[in-house]
């Protein structure tokens, strides 16, 4: 390359595409990395299908219209092969029975993936782990490709412990507790908290090779966490998987720093009233005195769980807010529930503006599911949680959260608890009150759980500001990707 064209090369703007798996907590997070990528001036184009698009669109329209380089561009969902009806292209949308349908479907976007970055020949891709195949695309393009796992290290560097060891395949029955190998603190649980690809075969188990290819030929991790909870994670993620990583979150920060807030819940009016209806409501209510309960968007419980939640929620004797799915159904509230408790409890169905709902003074504590982005998003708002998991990894952030950062109490500690349907034993009223009462109420234990939650909030927030330690992951990761010995030299889109 001559020097002329080299001069041009290195002043033509970066290109980075991101791909987000068909989930809502994977999407947002990612399309907020996008956002804070086009605030350096990286042109970030977003692949999505459009169904997914439409929730995130507001997002990107406002980040377009104050002057960020970031846009969609959008591709087919193969809704007919993965016997799905069109319009229903998002995990959320389905119950767990037919979730395997939506991993089925991310395997037939592999086509369109190709398509799209040999054609727009970015400089960089950062893509959900499901979609693997990207890494090999990316070679073939001369260009780093970046691992995005919706999780924070904690998680993933426990699951790939457990890959290493099997300790849970040595003990005798589900309920006996293990040790997880490898990690700087005593951590143990049972096989039932585990993920379902990891206790034995699952429609996941079958694509882990090509997870595990996919990952180790990427230039590394971009990681939605701070230094400042998960440094030693990622010193062993280096040291023992020889992976790299980048924090460049808690990224749902940089949205609120944006005043983007606003944009959340995508168009639909619903949305919008329930926003208004919760900020409003929160208004009214003195400082740290509310509990937020919500269990995030693939949440499934019975109507008797939902009845004892109610009845706990009462007995607590706290000013709440309680978001409960849509497709709860009816017939599980008890009598006069809504009335009895008008003024100190409000009750959203469907969508909640979390991130603005647990940054509100009035919050004092956070009842979760345990999903990654709800354990940030309430480490970041500096709230004690009480801990309810559900699926997935959720059981693993549990113990950062309880027993590592030490942040949060147990919501069912007397009932039977697992990952699978069946797992979930019915957690009473009585157990449900009295983990409101920890987090919320008195007490030199509640004291001390508040004070260090405070903290991390605030450690969260320096980390997001310039100068910070995730604000310098960003620009490390943007300066290591320039530097790149084959920037892309393809159209520009």
């Amino acid at each position: 390359m001559d020097s002329v064209s080299g001069e041009a090369e290195s002043a033509r703007p970066l290109r980075v595409f991101f791909i987000p798996f068909f989930a809502t907590g994977h999407m947002i997070p990612l399309v907020d990395i996008a956002r804070l990528f086009a605030a350096r001036g990286v042109h970030s184009t977003v692949l999505l299908t459009p169904a997914n698009a439409a929730l995130v669109q507001p997002t990107v329209d406002r980040a377009a219209a104050a002057g960020l380089p970031l846009r969609t561009l959008l591709y087919t969902f193969p809704s007919s092969a993965a016997g799905l009806p069109p319009g229903v292209e998002n995990i959320s949308a389905l119950p767990p029975s037919d979730s395997h349908k939506i991993n089925f479907a991310a395997l037939l976007t592999r086509p369109d993936h190709d398509r799209l970055l040999r054609l727009h020949r970015p400089d960089a891709v950062v893509a959900d782990i499901h979609f693997h195949w990207t890494t090999a695309i990316a070679r073939d393009l001369g260009v780093p490709r970046l691992s995005f796992h919706a999780l924070g290290l904690f998680p993933v560097f426990v699951m790939n412990a457990l890959f290493r060891h099997l300790p849970h395949l040595a003990v005798s029955s589900d309920d006996d507790p293990f040790l997880v190998p490898d990690l700087p603190h005593p951590v143990h649980m049972v096989r039932r908290e585990l993920p379902d690809f990891l206790r034995g075969d699952s429609p996941i188990s079958a694509t882990m090779d090509g997870v595990s290819e996919g990952e180790s030929g990427s230039l590394g991790v971009v990681v939605n966490s701070f230094a400042e909870i998960e440094s030693a994670y990622a010193d062993l993620y280096f040291k023992i998987d020889r992976m790299r990583s980048w924090f460049v979150g808690p990224v749902a920060l940089a949205s609120a720093d944006s005043g983007d807030l606003a944009a959340r819940g995508g168009n639909d009016p619903a949305a919008a009233a329930n926003r208004e209806r919760c900020l409003s409501w929160l208004g009214t209510k003195k400082p740290n005195s509310v509990v937020y309960v919500c269990f995030g968007s693939w949440s499934h419980f019975s109507g008797e769980q939902l009845k004892e939640m109610a009845l706990g929620l009462e007995l607590a004797g706290h000013p709440f807010v309680w978001v409960v799915r849509e497709a709860a159904g009816e017939g599980w509230m008890p009598e006069g529930f809504e009335r009895r408790l008008e003024g100190r409890g409000l009750v959203i169905r469907g969508w909640a503006p979390q991130v603005a709902v647990l940054g509100h003074g009035a919050v004092g504590g956070f009842m979760t599911h345990c999903g990654w982005n709800s354990v940030l998003e309430g480490l970041s708002a500096g709230l004690p949680m009480a801990t309810w998991p559900l699926s997935t990894e959720q059981f693993m952030n549990e113990k950062l959260v309880v027993e590592v950062l030490r942040t949060g109490v147990r919501a069912a500690e007397g009932a039977r608890r697992g990952t699978a349907a069946e797992e979930q034993g019915l957690v009473g009223a009585a157990e449900i009150g009295a983990a409101v009462g920890r987090i919320i109420g008195g007490g030199v234990d509640a004291g001390g759980m508040r004070r260090r939650a405070r903290e991390y909030g605030k450690m969260a927030r320096e980390a997001v500001k310039e100068g910070g330690s995730s604000y310098k992951g960003l620009t490390d990761l943007i300066e290591e990707i320039r530097a790149w010995p084959k920037r892309g030299s393809g159209e520009v889109a």
